[in-house]
């Protein structure tokens, strides 16, 4: 996991085969600006060299917080560091904790679907059957009632099918939930934290450290029903990730943090509008928790890591304390 205190950019133009082309490649440093820059120059340069060598394709850097460009550190505004914890400012205005080990997990609960598909299954069958019929029996009025009966099954079969599931599903949250606990029954070595989200429920696994990319976290994330998109920013940024402050749409904040795009860091004169947009944030949100604690899974003592992580994030996302979840 890598998250740079001071990012620079280089750029240039060549003409590789008569061809315009602008290279622009990144850099970074938590020594200085100075170094930000100084590596920025090496990357542009590399970049050059391998496309006037006869490289078939250019790899763009486009400006992105991060899950963008391969190999491209988190841009995000550092707020805090403890040891190898990195507390950060993501592109819409939340406090993110970054650790490179101490698992994290948000499992969302996928909403009930409607029977749609169950209608869009039957209108195709009917269809079908329609047009067959027409071949064979172009008589107006016995078409116009067929159509007119099948309208009314495939509404009354799709209505009487979403009432069903309904009432036979478990409902998507408790689906999700159950999913953790039967990972917890099935490995007793296994300590986790389990945390209520607006959304679903998020798992601090504390009995050991892990590798991102590692196939333990591979089969974890699997089991329980990861979200998809953070599985991919694990394994792309090498860490793991907790959003600890609520998302500004739900404490009443509906404009996006300024200025617009920001991806940091962000031109000295325009910090005045971010810094008035946090500090109007940071108002509404101090009356909200982004997730509770729920309770503990397993009896595996926790680890020294997994220890600091979790004091830091309880603290951070009030997760002890009884204030609504946003």
């Amino acid at each position: 996991m890598i998250v740079p205190s001071y990012w620079a950019e280089a750029k240039r133009q060549i003409k590789p085969d008569k061809r315009r082309m602008t290279i622009r490649r990144f850099g970074w440093s938590d020594e200085s600006q100075t170094h930000a820059q100084q590596h920025a120059d090496e990357r542009l340069a590399a970049a050059v060299t391998e496309i006037t060598a006869g490289a078939d394709e250019l790899i763009r850097e486009p400006k992105v917080a991060y899950n963008g460009a391969d190999g491209l550190p988190i841009r995000e505004e550092i707020i805090a560091r403890r040891d190898d914890a990195v507390l950060t400012r993501n592109a819409y205005g939340a406090c993110c904790l970054n650790t490179p080990d101490v698992l994290f997990a948000d499992v969302d609960a996928t909403p009930l679907r409607d029977g749609c598909w169950v209608y869009l299954y039957s209108f195709g069958v009917y269809v079908a059957m329609y047009v067959a019929l027409a071949w064979e029996f172009p008589d107006a009025r016995s078409l116009w009632l067929f159509l007119l009966g099948g309208i009314v099954a495939i509404t009354g079969i799709g209505s009487a099918w979403h009432w069903l599931l309904i009432r036979i599903t478990v409902p998507p949250k408790q689906a999700a939930r159950n999913r953790i606990e039967k990972f917890a029954a099935k490995h007793p070595g296994w300590g986790m934290r389990l945390y209520e989200t607006p959304n679903g429920w998020r798992v601090l696994v504390t009995h050991a450290t892990f590798d991102p990319r590692g196939e333990a976290v591979r089969t974890f994330f699997t089991a329980i029903g990861c979200d998809p998109i953070y599985v991919r920013m694990c394994f792309n940024q090498n860490c793991f990730r907790a959003r600890v402050s609520p998302k500004p749409w739900r404490v009443g904040i509906s404009d996006h943090m300024r200025p617009r795009p920001g991806v940091w860091p962000v031109s000295e004169e325009r910090m005045p509008d971010r810094i008035k947009w946090v500090r109007r944030y940071e108002r509404a949100a101090q009356d909200f928790s982004s997730c509770r604690f729920v309770n503990t899974l397993g009896d595996a003592k926790a680890c020294k890591e997994a220890i600091a992580i979790r004091q830091w994030h309880d603290e951070l996302a009030k997760a002890l304390t009884p204030l609504p979840i946003a």
